[in-house]
C-alpha cells in the first residue's frame, strides 16, 4: 500500500536549551552533503533554520529543557523543506512587529522571522505558530 506522506530524509530532536543550537550546523551540513546543495542555498538554510530553532527554544518552549524542538529536513526534486516544531503554546504570527520600522531598528531582537522570510522561498506557520515550514528552491 502506497503512502501519501513524504519520507523524512533527516530528523533531529533537541532539548530546549540555547546551547543545543550548535548541533544545527552539523545537521544541516550532513544534509547538504547528501543532496549536493550549493553554497548560496546552504548559507540561506543555515541562517533561516538556526533562527527558527532559536525562536522555538527561546520563545516557543521558553527554554524549558523538558520540552523538545524537532527539525525535519527533506529534499524532493528541486525543493528542500524544513519543518521546525516546538512544544509551546504558539504565537500570533500575523502580528509580528516589523524589524525595519524606525522604532524597532535599535532593538536587539525581533529579526528572526524577517530573516527566515527573506532567505527562503516560503515560510508557513501552523499549529498556532508552534510549527514553521521553510522551503528553499534548489
Amino acid at each position: 500500500m502506497a503512502t501519501t506522506e513524504a519520507v523524512v530524509d533527516k530528523e533531529l530532536s533537541l532539548p530546549s536549551h540555547p546551547a543545543s543550537v550548535v548541533q544545527v550546523e552539523s545537521f544541516i551540513e550532513d544534509f547538504r552533503s547528501l543532496h549536493q546543495i550549493c553554497d548560496e542555498v546552504y548559507g540561506n538554510m543555515l541562517v533561516a533554520i538556526t533562527e527558527a530553532v532559536n525562536n522555538a527554544i527561546i520563545h516557543g518552549n521558553q527554554t524549558d529543557q523538558q520540552k523538545q524542538v524537532t527539525i525535519h529536513l527533506q529534499c524532493r526534486r528541486n525543493l528542500v523543506t524544513c519543518t521546525v516544531q516546538d512544544q509551546g503554546g504558539g504565537f500570533d504570527f500575523n502580528h509580528v512587529p516589523d524589524p525595519t520600522a524606525p522604532e524597532n531598528l535599535e532593538k536587539e531582537g525581533g529579526r528572526g522571522i524577517f530573516l527566515m522570510k527573506h532567505l527562503s522561498d516560503l515560510v508557513v506557520f501552523s499549529n498556532d505558530g508552534s510549527q514553521v515550514e521553510i522551503q528553499f528552491r534548489l
